[in-house]
């Protein structure tokens, strides 16, 4: 089923008690629910998509300096879109409007990002949505349709919650050795162990962050996850599955509707990695790249 709002048409998805709601726009996951507990924090259907909320983040997730990046030698300037501090951030689809096929219990959206100012390739874009018994299983790809190497990473930004419990009485795990330090601008400028509250899990009342982790801890699966643990012991975990070797966490009050909100953010590359190269996968021509993460309800 469909419905028409600011952020496009809204897809609605339903496996047994497990329900959810992406947006055409940006392809966000904008709702997410077990058992009717939100496991994505909701934010009001006539509005905008409020701080990428659940947005694909492509062909860079992050910020790129002063939009100007080291393209194997070549500089290029891609536009400044966060004004305030002068950088590029988060991709170039973040307000596309992706073509969608859809079941009760799946949806595929697809959007090509092509060439343009600081970015001269063409790549094809899927994120697949389905719904498992206990959340929910995104699927990537980027193939690249141009004639050279691309450099590509991907990120997403939803917004995780158990939603029948106050979130400043949620424990946050990260299972991350590494944090980054950043300047004024939210930029790296090196790196410093992450600390062990992190790994232990901290109320989430008791922190703030807007922080890039790496090294991160894979669990016997392969698969990295960070924690929301409820006081009922109720766990939401975002997992991510291979090459997704960075996280970005994120909390905020002025997010709508909640107390509090915290972004837990799956990221191929960290903040600037088109410079730094961390993360960066280069496609040969036709090449498609395939990366999956998803939040499951323990």
């Amino acid at each position: 089923m469909t419905s028409l709002s600011p952020t496009g048409t809204q897809i609605h998805l339903s496996r047994g008690a497990v329900t959810a709601q992406i947006a055409q726009v940006g392809a966000s996951l904008r709702a997410l629910a077990v058992d009717g507990v939100d496991l994505v924090a909701r934010y009001p259907e006539n509005m905008p998509t409020p701080s990428c909320s659940g947005v694909v983040l492509a062909p860079w997730p992050n910020r790129v300096r002063d939009g100007i990046w080291d393209d194997a030698g070549a500089s290029r300037q891609l536009a400044v879109t966060e004004p305030a501090m002068n950088n590029a951030s988060h991709g170039l689809l973040r307000f596309t409007a992706y073509e969608i096929e859809q079941t009760d219990a799946a949806a595929t959206l697809s959007a090509t990002i092509h060439p343009q100012s600081g970015y001269p390739y063409e790549i094809a874009t899927t994120v697949t949505y389905a719904l498992t018994d206990a959340g929910i299983e995104v699927t990537h790809t980027l193939t690249n349709r141009s004639d050279a190497p691309a450099a590509v990473a991907l990120g997403t930004h939803p917004f995780v919650t158990i939603g029948d419990v106050d979130p400043h009485d949620l424990v946050l795990t990260v299972p991350a050795d590494t944090l980054f330090d950043v300047d004024e601008r939210l930029l790296p400028t090196g790196t410093s162990p992450a600390p062990q509250h992190l790994r232990d899990g901290i109320r989430l009342g008791d922190v703030t962050l807007d922080t890039g982790f790496a090294d991160l801890r894979r669990d016997a699966d392969g698969r990295v996850r960070s924690t929301l643990t409820a006081p009922d012991g109720r766990t939401v975990a975002l997992w991510q599955g291979k090459a997704f070797d960075f996280v970005q966490v994120y909390t905020t009050t002025g997010y709508p509707g909640q107390q509090l909100a915290i972004a837990i953010e799956p990221m191929t590359a960290p903040a600037d990695g088109l410079n730094s190269g961390l993360g960066i996968r280069r496609l040969t021509p036709g090449e498609t790249w395939t990366l999956s993460w998803g939040i499951e309800l323990a």
